[in-house]
């Protein structure tokens, strides 16, 4: 079981630096689900099922789906700005 917890606490350090470092908005936010999904395993090995539903509903959820309507208001404003122009 221990491998399985380093593995996972790797895991989690890798996945947030990879969300940082993209430079692609959308694989950022897909990183970040995956990230929350950790997160919440890891609270399930703590013994903290409440906290791990938590994240699963916050972290994967409802926090990534309001990002993802955020990226695609900031493209249609682009694509606006962009048609003005031209």
């Amino acid at each position: 079981m221990e491998i399985f917890e380093c593995t996972l606490l790797i895991l989690l350090v890798v996945g947030a630096i990879a969300t940082v470092s993209s430079k692609n908005l959308m694989i950022s936010m897909i990183i970040f689900m995956a990230y929350s999904v950790v997160m919440s395993v890891i609270w399930i090995i703590l013994k903290a099922p409440d906290l791990s539903v938590t994240e699963a509903a916050v972290g994967a959820g409802i926090s990534s789906i309001l990002m993802f309507m955020t990226i695609r208001k900031l493209r249609d404003i682009k694509k606006e700005k962009n048609e003005e122009k031209h």
